[in-house]
C-alpha cells in the first residue's frame, strides 16, 4: 500500500514541528487540552494526508503552532 502524500497543511505542520523542536505526540497533547477532543496519531495523519476533515482540530493546531 503506497504511503499518502501530505495537503499543504501536513506539510505546514510538518515544517513548523521541525522548526520548534516538537513532535507530534507533543501536538496531539496540546490539541486535547484545547479542544477536548480524542486525537491520536491516526487522526492526525489522516488530517494531514486529506483523508480526514476536523474543522476544529485543524484550527487548534493553527493556533498552537502560531503561539509557538
Amino acid at each position: 500500500m503506497p504511503k499518502r502524500m501530505f495537503t499543504p497543511f501536513g506539510i505546514e505542520v510538518k515544517t513548523k514541528l521541525l522548526c520548534i523542536g516538537k513532535n507530534q505526540e507533543w501536538l496531539i497533547s496540546k490539541v486535547k487540552e484545547k479542544t477536548g477532543m480524542y486525537v491520536d496519531s491516526s487522526n492526525l495523519y489522516k488530517i494531514m494526508t486529506g483523508q480526514l476533515s476536523s474543522p476544529k482540530i485543524e484550527s487548534a493546531i493553527k493556533k498552537i503552532l502560531q503561539n509557538e
